[in-house]
This record gives structure tokens, sequence and C-alpha cells, in this order.
């Protein structure tokens, strides 16, 4: 088995069901997570689906939302379940992922500047080597205090910046994939 795992972050229904949820990016997010995830399929690379859950709303069991996102195909080796930001809080991932020998993390999912760059910095905290595939997160427009709007584009280039070097290898989607991963 691989030393490296792919982790597919809060990629679920739940978010068309937000006010902020904008389409806009969604062709070409759903291209580059596909493309991941059956690359990782492909090589031998597991597959760790994380839903983010709540108490009530879109993100809880009830509301039927908590399912992989419409346009994404994945048959994961492992589902885990969040009530945190970081999927590794509370999950029993990184048990797991220690007991499955796994050093080297790629990381992709929804929204790019939350639970996707929480993880990264968590993990990499925790001594994995985290690959970052900014092209295969999404997120959506943004409103700062001063009322600049920031587009995804915008934030995915800031949260790949504040990551480089520091939490994470910044990679594409091919990249990520070419020998063993996560590895710098």
């Amino acid at each position: 088995m691989s030393d490296t795992a792919l982790l597919v972050i809060d990629v679920q229904q739940s978010f068309p069901h937000r006010p902020y949820w904008d389409a806009a990016d969604v062709p070409r997010y759903l291209e580059r997570q596909q493309a991941l995830i059956d690359g990782a399929t492909a090589r031998g690379i597991p597959v760790l689906q994380i839903f983010h859950l709540a108490d009530s709303g879109d993100f809880s069991k009830e509301s039927g939302h908590v399912r992989t996102l419409d346009g994404v195909t994945i048959a994961p080796t492992r589902i885990f379940e969040k009530h945190r930001h970081s999927a590794m809080v509370g999950t029993g991932l990184d048990v797991w992922l220690t007991e499955h020998g796994i050093r080297n993390l790629i990381v992709s999912g929804i929204r790019t500047e939350q639970c996707c760059e929480t993880t990264t910095r968590h993990a990499s905290d925790l001594g994995f080597a985290v690959t970052y595939v900014a092209e295969a997160t999404l997120t959506f427009p943004m409103t700062d205090d001063a009322g600049n709007v920031h587009s995804p584009e915008d934030i995915r280039r800031h949260t790949a910046m504040v990551l480089k070097d520091r939490f994470a290898r910044i990679a594409t989607v091919e990249e990520a994939l070419l020998g063993d991963g996560a590895r710098a």
C-alpha cells in the first residue's frame, strides 16, 4: 500500500444549499477534483473522503445533503466525519493514517481557505508531508471588512502563497500524482 493518501474534504451536496454558493468555478473544479480522485485510485493511493457534519441545517445528516457533491464519482477507501474545520480533530483520521503507514497527504476539496487550509496546517504540524492541490479546491467570493470582493481565484492564490514551503508543497493535479505524491 502507498504511504500517501488523498484527502477529499467536504465535497458534499450541503454547499449548493448555502447562500454563498456560486457555481461559476464549479465545472473546472469538478474536472480537476475528479482527475485527482481517478489518478489516485489508478495509482493505488488510498482515497479518504471527509464529510463535515453539524447538528442542524444543511450540514446535518437529517438534511439529506451530507453526501457526495453531484458531479463527483468516488469510491473512497474510508469515510471520516468531522465537526471541526480540521479533518484531523476528533475524526480518528490521524490514527488511521498512522496505522496504515501514511506519511504523505494530498489535500483537495471544499472550501479552499477553511477546511482544506486548516487541515493542511494541522497535518503539517503533526509531521505529515502535505501536498496542497489548489486547483482541486473550491471556494466562493468573499468580501473583506473594507468592502473589497475577493474572487475564488484570489483566495486560492493567497491560500497557496501562505501554505507554500511552510506547511505544504503546492502542486497541480498532475504534479501531485507523480511519484510518491506529497513528497517535496
